[in-house]
């Protein structure tokens, strides 16, 4: 069993990011999705990605995910959709205790948040081919690729493919990130 702290992309903690940690805590894992907008959930990513520029800033956002992991001082994993990719990083790249991070329709560079990505930390990350929004993510992952993390891409053009529920879900592709996500966390029932 694996502590997981998973967060949330620019529309909130909807149900379709509840949905996923569902899907995680019935494989055994022991999931925690920190809501980094207060209960505020948007319609639209601009929205959202405005909310979170505007209102709560990035210092804000790395602020509550820094709390959620004080919070749950046992989280080993760090999963982030999107715009909670950051934080994933950065505790990811910060934590002692560290193992494992994913990142879902996002990619940021491994100096982000440190000189380098810790050797004893293993990085996923799951990007559609397409995905409009993706457009500077796909070079910083090609890059990562091999050298630091395990790169898996998925045809179309969804951002929030892992939303079930939104538009843009993607039953099949879902399907294999958990899968995926789930052989690295060596879950005991995957």
């Amino acid at each position: 069993m694996t502590e997981i702290l998973l967060f949330h992309h620019a529309l909130g903690l909807t149900d379709g990011v509840r949905w996923l940690a569902g899907r995680l805590t019935a494989a055994g894992h022991e999931v925690h999705a920190p809501d980094l907008f207060a209960g505020r959930t948007f319609t639209t990513i601009e929205e959202g990605v405005e909310h979170a520029e505007q209102d709560v800033g990035v210092e804000g956002i790395l602020r509550r995910a820094d709390e959620a992991a004080d919070a749950h001082p046992g989280a080993t994993a760090f999963i982030g959709i999107s715009l909670g990719a950051m934080p994933a990083y950065r505790l990811a790249q910060t934590r002692p205790a560290a193992r494992g991070c994913v990142a879902i329709s996002a990619a940021l560079p491994v100096d982000h948040f440190a000189p380098r990505w810790p050797e004893n930390v293993a990085l996923g990350i799951h990007l559609k081919s397409a995905d409009p929004w993706g457009e500077e993510d796909r070079p910083v992952a090609w890059a990562l690729a091999g050298e630091v993390a395990e790169l898996y891409e998925y045809p179309g053009d969804q951002h929030l493919f892992t939303e079930h529920g939104h538009p843009g879900f993607d039953a099949d592709a879902t399907e294999l990130v958990l899968a995926r996500t789930l052989q690295g966390l060596g879950s005991p029932r995957a």
